[in-house]
């Protein structure tokens, strides 16, 4: 990622400014993630790929983006400590022509050969979303928030929930825009008991107030 850039999204910002999205303005608490990170901007060609995967399902580009999520992970060990569980921001089951996230966990489990990080085998996620809730791609902030909403509330753990308590999250996705969807899945693990919500995705997009 560019640098500089904001601390808590990765945004790029210029020198002596502050970064422009109201939820890096906002206190932890009420932010839900303490902060997150990116492994590249979202344009030109990964921006391609990423929607060859998401909406044509073409499903080799899991191993690939899987690949780099692994690679950002051994590369910052500093962000990694401390990790109790990295989990998908799921897709609906059910979702066509892929469920991307789950794809891409998958991918991300293969690669880590020597199991240094605490990803979800293959058809195991501990995070899974029951049913399709309106999209947030494309629309106002607004309505971007009244989805994330949904989304959150649409999300089951699996297995004890216990295993939340105290821990420490690593939510991964594919795009981060206004953070909104990140910001109310973290609220919902923090309720349910996570001391820390941390955010890895593919892609951040530039951000335009």
């Amino acid at each position: 990622m560019a640098d500089p850039h904001c601390p808590v999204c990765s945004q790029a910002v210029a020198p002596g400014r502050q970064c422009g999205n109201r939820l890096c303005g906002l206190p932890e608490a009420q932010r839900g993630f303490s902060r997150v990170d990116a492994v590249a901007v979202y344009s030109g060609a990964l921006r391609d790929k990423i929607h060859k995967l998401k909406y044509e399902g073409k499903s080799g580009w899991a191993m690939i983006f899987g690949r780099l999520l692994v690679g950002w992970m051994e590369r910052h060990p500093e962000q990694m400590r401390g990790v109790d569980h990295v989990v998908g921001n799921p897709t609906h089951i059910g979702r066509q022509p892929i469920q991307h996230i789950e794809a891409i966990m998958d991918a991300a489990y293969t690669e880590d050969v020597i199991r240094a990080f605490p990803l979800s085998p293959p058809g195991a996620h501990r995070l899974i979303k029951g049913i399709e809730t309106p999209r947030s791609a494309n629309r106002t902030l607004d309505d971007k928030r009244a989805a994330a909403t949904a989304h959150a509330d649409a999300l089951t753990w699996i297995g004890d929930t216990g295993d939340i308590e105290g821990s420490t999250i690593l939510l991964v996705d594919d795009v981060f825009t206004s953070g909104s969807q990140l910001q109310h899945v973290a609220l919902r693990l923090r309720a349910t008991g996570a001391a820390d919500v941390r955010g890895l995705v593919l892609a951040r997009v530039p951000w335009s107030g």
